[in-house]
């Protein structure tokens, strides 16, 4: 029998459950199971994956490149997209990394859905047998089970979508966001998923949204970035999601965190070691990393997710790449 605690547990606490006889942690909202399986497991730690991208105007490339998020250096070769292109979004499971349509050379939107297995390198990226007609700058998360993808131009300005990680062939309607928005970011945690800033009809926006992911329905509003912010990169573990770099509409440096389990505005957490825009982030539990962008694209910073200071050095991209997308099998929603 459980017993009620006498006092709420703080997010991130552990607990043995006797009745299930499985450790679990309290992500702000219930308690979870702490899952048998971890990145170690399957690739010696947390592996970052960056995906497509711009390596020299206008021209895109397929490549992917890996890191292990935990222990700094250089990107190494992991494989290629199904082809080239950029402006995509990603999300991924403990064994899966989802890549997301995407600008081919312009005026072409691809439609296509990749998707590569996290221990296996040195491969072409499979289909996953649907299409995103008309998607561009879209973006994604995702838990385990679930990738979310939302909003995009054209014909996506407000749809939310989401797959089953562990399927091919699927996609389904999730709901819609409550503004219209394309290059924006997104985070999540094992239950929440979090889409931040954008560009809209308008102009950009420093809107930040949620949804929860096991559901299907509209985002509602989560609290605001300190600014408009568009092409951004965000990234997340279990507790707190932190967005970096970006436009509004001068480049910034700026990195802002929130807690993903309450609602509210942004707080300050420190800056990238570079301004950057057009570029994107994964994670572990413990930290998070940015990569590629513009200027300087082949730099990649790192933070302690938990703390709060300034990026540090990581160390670099095999070459300069922006536009891309960047998924993890250590992230915050598993």
């Amino acid at each position: 029998m459980e017993y009620p605690s006498l006092d709420k547990p703080n997010a991130g606490a552990f607990r043995f459950n006797t009745d299930s006889s499985q450790m679990e942690i309290y992500d702000g909202n219930q308690w979870t199971g702490v899952l048998a399986t971890s990145p170690e497991l399957h690739t010696g730690g947390t592996r970052g994956l960056f995906a497509g991208g711009r390596e020299s105007a206008p021209n895109f490339t397929a490549k992917i490149e890996y890191i292990s998020v935990d222990t700094n250096g250089t990107a190494d070769n992991f494989g290629d997209l199904s082809r080239q292109y950029g402006q995509g979004a990603a999300c991924a499971s403990r064994t899966r990394g989802v890549f997301f349509a995407g600008q081919q050379p312009s005026p072409t939107y691809g439609p296509q859905i990749d998707y590569v297995t996290f221990a296996t390198t040195g491969e072409t990226a499979a289909d996953w047998g649907v299409d995103m007609t008309g998607c561009v700058g879209p973006d994604a998360c995702g838990n385990e089970t679930r990738g979310l993808v939302m909003g995009g131009n054209t014909d996506h300005k407000t749809t939310i979508d989401y797959i089953t990680i562990a399927s091919t062939g699927f996609i389904a309607d999730f709901g819609d966001l409550n503004k219209e928005a394309a290059q924006a970011a997104a985070f999540a945690s094992p239950t929440r998923g979090v889409h931040l800033g954008g560009t809209t009809p308008g102009g950009s926006t420093n809107s930040v949204q949620y949804v929860t992911i096991a559901t299907t329905g509209n985002a509602a509003d989560f609290g605001d970035l300190s600014s408009v912010r568009t092409s951004a990169g965000a990234c997340s573990n279990a507790i707190r999601g932190l967005i970096g770099g970006g436009s509004n509409p001068s480049t910034v440096n700026t990195i802002e965190y929130f807690t993903i389990a309450t609602l509210g505005d942004y707080k300050d957490f420190g800056d990238l070691t570079q301004a950057r825009t057009i570029l994107e982030a994964c994670s572990s539990p413990t930290r998070g990393v940015w990569g590629g962008g513009s200027p300087n694209g082949g730099v990649l910073d790192y933070v302690h997710i938990m703390s709060i200071g300034n990026a540090k050095d990581f160390g670099d991209m095999t070459s300069r790449d922006e536009f891309g997308a960047a998924c993890s099998n250590g992230h915050g929603g598993l």
